[in-house]
């Protein structure tokens, strides 16, 4: 199983100035929008990456350079079902305007190494789908970790990793899979509620 999408556990996100990275008003203006924030970068960035059913090249190039590996600056081609997969899932969510929090995007080869060579357990995948342009580890403000991992999980599309105790949940568009790094197994936590008659809040 991979378990990939542990990049930032341990690491604290580091408060920037935000830098906005909008698309020309063109046609691509269009289409299918994705607004997502950087955590690690400070960059904001709004932009129609497909139209007419197509995708548009200049908003997936867009979205390759804004998602590039922040410690080494390289960048790679994505795999653009990753797009329509965070846009099925704000759609899911019944938040299709809302702004995704990026908390890890493509990893360069070197910084997954060093990433999982930091200490004995970092829940961060030798073949980690981050590497293949496949990979990203969110957050979207107002949505619970555990609401967002569900709403992932329903869609069906990929890899879903749940991250509770750095609270993330990494998507990927590799073989449908789950898995959980930290934190209390959300399946114990829902039955312990129903025990004690707690309504949790998700």
């Amino acid at each position: 199983m991979s378990l990939s999408g542990a990049s930032r556990a341990e690491e604290s996100v580091p408060t920037v100035p935000s830098v906005s990275m909008t698309a020309p008003k063109t046609g691509i203006l269009a289409g299918i929008r994705l607004k997502l924030h950087h955590l690690h970068t400070g960059e904001s960035i709004d932009v129609a990456y497909k139209e007419g059913g197509q995708y548009s090249d200049q908003g997936v190039n867009m979205l390759n350079r804004f998602l590039r590996d922040h410690r080494t600056q390289d960048t790679a081609d994505y795999d653009p079902r990753e797009f329509d997969l965070l846009h099925a899932l704000l759609v899911k969510l019944g938040k299709p305007n809302a702004t995704i929090d990026i908390v890890c995007g493509y990893r360069t080869p070197l910084s997954n190494n060093f990433l999982r060579t930091r200490s004995a357990d970092t829940g961060v995948a030798e073949h980690s789908q981050h590497m293949l342009s496949k990979a990203i580890d969110i957050r979207i403000p107002g949505v619970s970790t555990l609401k967002l991992r569900n709403a992932a999980l329903a869609l069906g599309m990929g890899g879903v990793g749940y991250y509770p105790t750095s609270q993330f949940v990494h998507v990927d568009v590799g073989p449908v899979r789950q898995w959980q790094f930290g934190g209390r197994p959300a399946n114990q936590m829902a039955s312990r509620g129903r025990r004690h008659g707690h309504k949790r809040s998700v």
